[in-house]
């Protein structure tokens, strides 16, 4: 195992962040964790890990806040040798006929731009030492047929896949894996804008009658993440308990 090991979790006060940084913990020296507004949710992680937590706020989407958070990590030599990437805007529910070039952009800029810049400013450092995992949270969206109505969510992820993807070949001979995990719905704050019937519908569409825990997902990444994982890049793995 290497020694001195940092991961960066973007969107790492969300439910799925804070279980991840509690699992993994023991495997790192440093973990940056960025949040946009809700430090509150990583106040338990910071009292328990100490000075290995380093807490930076963003907001993705505005790209000068990004980059000073990427400066404030340059001037502290946080050089992460593994990047999560979970922040992500809620999904939301709308036909497209209701949906302009606006809010495809909108969300191109708060969910794409940020770790295309993230990336640029780190893929760098991980290429010289020959060294780095980049993992994407993306959605069971891009594993098959998507759901009617999230068309800006699809669109998104479906750029996140295509990026994630190129990097995967692009980095094949640098020793970086980057890889990207697409789950059902998970039972999180991130479906707090959907409507309850489409929470329950899909939940009754799994084999157990009901949507995904974090506690299902939050293996997967930290496997992507360990030594056991170094051969495995450019994979879409979807966490699925669907009957279709």
């Amino acid at each position: 195992m290497r020694e001195n090991k940092t991961l960066f979790v973007t969107g790492a006060s969300s439910e799925l962040g804070t279980a991840l940084i509690e699992l993994v913990a023991d495997n790192y020296d440093t973990i940056v964790a960025h949040y946009r507004s809700s430090a509150s949710r990583l106040l338990p992680l910071e009292e328990k890990l100490g000075d290995k937590l380093v807490m930076v706020k963003a907001d993705f989407a505005d790209a000068m806040s990004v980059r000073k958070m990427l400066d404030f990590m340059a001037e502290r030599e946080l050089k992460p040798d593994h990047v999560v990437h979970l922040a992500a805007a809620p999904m939301e529910n709308e036909k497209f006929k209701k949906l302009g070039w606006c809010d495809f952009a909108a969300a191109t800029e708060t969910d794409l731009r940020p770790i295309v810049d993230i990336l640029g400013d780190f893929l760098p450092f991980m290429t010289k030492q020959k060294y780095g995992k980049v993992i994407f949270m993306l959605t069971s969206c891009t594993v098959g047929m998507p759901p009617k109505y999230k068309s800006v969510y699809t669109t998104t992820k479906y750029a996140l896949l295509g990026l994630m993807k190129s990097l995967a070949v692009e980095y094949a001979d640098k020793g970086i894996t980057v890889n990207g995990v697409s789950p059902e719905m998970i039972e999180t704050r991130f479906l707090d804008n959907l409507p309850d019937l489409i929470k329950e519908m899909n939940a009754a569409d799994m084999p157990m009658g009901k949507n995904l825990t974090v506690d299902q997902v939050v293996p997967t990444l930290a496997f992507l993440l360990s030594d056991g994982a170094d051969m495995i890049s450019g994979q879409n793995i979807a966490i699925t308990d669907s009957k279709h």
